[in-house]
């Protein structure tokens, strides 16, 4: 009955979303302050007889608004139902295992594999440095790969690489080979790869509105690249789904990128909540590994991760907790309000007295 294919797969678990209680939600990275007041004035002014018609399948208007915001042509620019699908195509389009493995860390986004099990792409992973940072001189120095993809800031880790470390790659790497750098979380902190597509045609940057710009809901990613990067992500679209992107998504995605200024505003506010929880629970004991990102991963010595997250899930916080090597001495702690940060503090003093 079933496709030799599917019975293969084993899918990306995102983080739960359990309905049994009220809980202080902090395990799936969303941003904690609502969209732009612009996203708003959207949503409510939108004709309703607009969506009996088919979207633009050039998604036109929110590329001219990506290119406005960063400065580059709307031809650099592709977008997609959450930089999930805009991964997707991108592993289909580039990655072709005749070439060699496709290259990534060891401890990144969990989808990476996912993605190559689904179009039948081998890989190779590479463990993090001893300083828990992408080794990217070892993903190269590995052999032949037909490409390259990691996380920038890393995920769960948080821990980010400066531009040099990605130019330097890029520098030495085949210019027939596409080098993905996955930047969901890069406003948080982290430098852009993005100056770096002008000079390196093998170059492509993907991000989300999900986190910086509080629309996790709406489902809208982007990437940026050479023109014959995004054409041949629109060649893998039309193949698949010629409308991916909603009327909906794509008025909602340029009010947002036209109100740069409230997303930096919300970013800052969130990178203050940040450094003021890390400082707060380091002087509790707790090891925190340094982030770029809108979570922390943190630990309590001699307590295990799973504990870490039973005992805040009883508590009604819920955090992520991933068995795996290297991270399972701590959860992923999503940075959320003033008040949702002190709650949780409030927890940690309750549940591990100094």
């Amino acid at each position: 009955m079933f496709s030799q294919r599917l019975t293969n797969l084993t899918p990306y678990v995102p983080g739960e979303q359990p309905q049994d209680r009220s809980y202080i939600k902090l395990n799936t990275n969303e941003n904690p302050y609502p969209p732009s007041p612009a996203v708003m004035d959207v949503l409510a002014t939108m004709d309703a007889d607009a969506l009996r018609r088919y979207p633009d399948p050039s998604m036109t208007a929110f590329r001219e608004a990506v290119a406005d915001a960063y400065g580059i042509d709307p031809a650099q620019v592709f977008a997609g139902n959450g930089s999930d699908e805009v991964l997707s195509f991108a592993f289909f389009a580039f990655f072709d295992g005749s070439q060699g493995p496709l290259r990534f860390p060891a401890l990144t986004y969990s989808f990476y594999p996912v993605y190559c099990n689904y179009y039948d792409i081998p890989y190779e992973t590479i463990p993090l440095d001893e300083h828990s940072r992408v080794n990217l001189p070892a993903m190269t120095d590995a052999g032949p790969s037909c490409g390259l993809i990691f996380a920038n800031p890393n995920a769960p880790t948080g821990i980010a690489l400066p531009l040099s470390a990605i130019e330097a790659v890029l520098s030495g790497y085949p210019r027939d080979r596409v080098v993905v750098v996955d930047e969901a979380y890069v406003d948080f902190g982290g430098e852009t790869a993005l100056p770096l597509i002008q000079s390196h045609p093998n170059l492509l940057v993907i991000r989300t509105v999900s986190k910086c710009m509080s629309l996790a809901g709406m489902r809208l990613g982007y990437a940026m690249g050479d023109p014959a990067l995004i054409q041949a992500l629109f060649t893998t679209k039309d193949a698949f789904n010629s409308y991916p992107v909603d009327a909906v998504a794509q008025a909602v995605g340029v009010a947002a990128m036209k109100d740069m200024t409230y997303t930096r505003e919300r970013i800052q506010a969130v990178i203050a909540s940040r450094d003021r929880f890390v400082t707060t629970i380091s002087n509790l004991g707790w090891r925190v590994r340094p982030s770029a990102a809108n979570f922390v991963l943190a630990g309590k010595p001699g307590i295990t991760g799973e504990t870490v997250y039973k005992t805040l899930r009883d508590a009604g916080i819920l955090v992520r907790y991933f068995n795996l090597p290297g991270v399972a001495d701590s959860v992923r702690i999503t940075i959320g309000t003033d008040d949702e940060m002190d709650r949780l503090v409030a927890a940690i003093r309750q549940c591990w007295p100094e």
